[in-house]
């Protein structure tokens, strides 16, 4: 069993949760069982059915517990989102991980108990390749964030509705997004680690709750 805390408008977790979709179409007709645990770090996220309905937006199709009062986040003591816990068949505790990454040692895992062997999956992501260098980007910024930053990429945790534009003149990059439902959504996007000024507009009633910063290559 397969126990992954996670947070729809977390942008760490949305990363990894293209793995965990995988695991379970793979793995769940040899014997594996995908729970996700869903822990709201936001107001935006507290409300269960908003939770429902990013479920079923983001097509997850493993169950979904929602602990909204972060009760089974205390009883694990968990640390972080996202957070992955893997039980064998007597429901001890193989292996965990916090955070983003180690997906091919998870997967390595997952067959092992479960006496399968496979090819993992392809990284989805030039920086979730085993032993890429990463660099640290510029840690999350509360609410709608214009100024320098320096990340792989730019994402807006955001709630309401409306049209958020991100631009960054000192590259060039630019997006718009026309936003119907609280999420965790990627704005700007780069090939590696890269210094950029972000500048960050929002239009009608679409409030952002904090600005995010992932890693990139080196």
């Amino acid at each position: 069993m397969l126990v992954e805390f996670w947070d729809f408008c977390r942008p760490n977790s949305m990363r990894t949760l293209p793995y965990v979709k995988q695991w379970h179409e793979h793995y769940a007709d040899d014997g594996l069982r995908v729970i996700g645990v869903h822990c709201p770090g936001f107001d935006a996220s507290r409300d269960e059915d908003a939770v429902r309905a990013a479920v079923q937006r983001l097509e997850i199709r493993h169950a979904v517990l929602i602990d909204s009062e972060l009760a089974l986040w205390r009883e694990y003591e968990n640390e972080g989102w996202p957070a992955r816990y893997l039980f064998d068949g007597h429901a001890r505790l193989f292996e965990y991980h916090y955070g983003e990454g180690a997906y091919q040692e998870t997967e390595r895992a997952i067959q092992q108990l479960l006496g399968v062997e496979r090819e993992p999956l392809a990284p989805l992501r030039p920086e979730d390749a085993p032993g890429a260098m990463l660099a640290a980007p510029t840690a999350e910024q509360p609410g709608a964030y214009s100024g320098a930053y320096e990340a792989g990429g730019v994402w807006a945790v955001l709630d309401g509705s409306g049209t958020v534009r991100a631009s960054d003149p000192v590259t060039g990059a630019a997006a718009e997004l026309q936003i119907a439902a609280p999420g965790a959504y990627p704005l700007l996007e780069h090939e590696r680690h890269t210094a950029g000024e972000l500048v960050l507009q929002l239009t009608g009633g679409l409030r952002c709750l904090a600005t995010c910063f992932t890693p990139g290559l080196a």
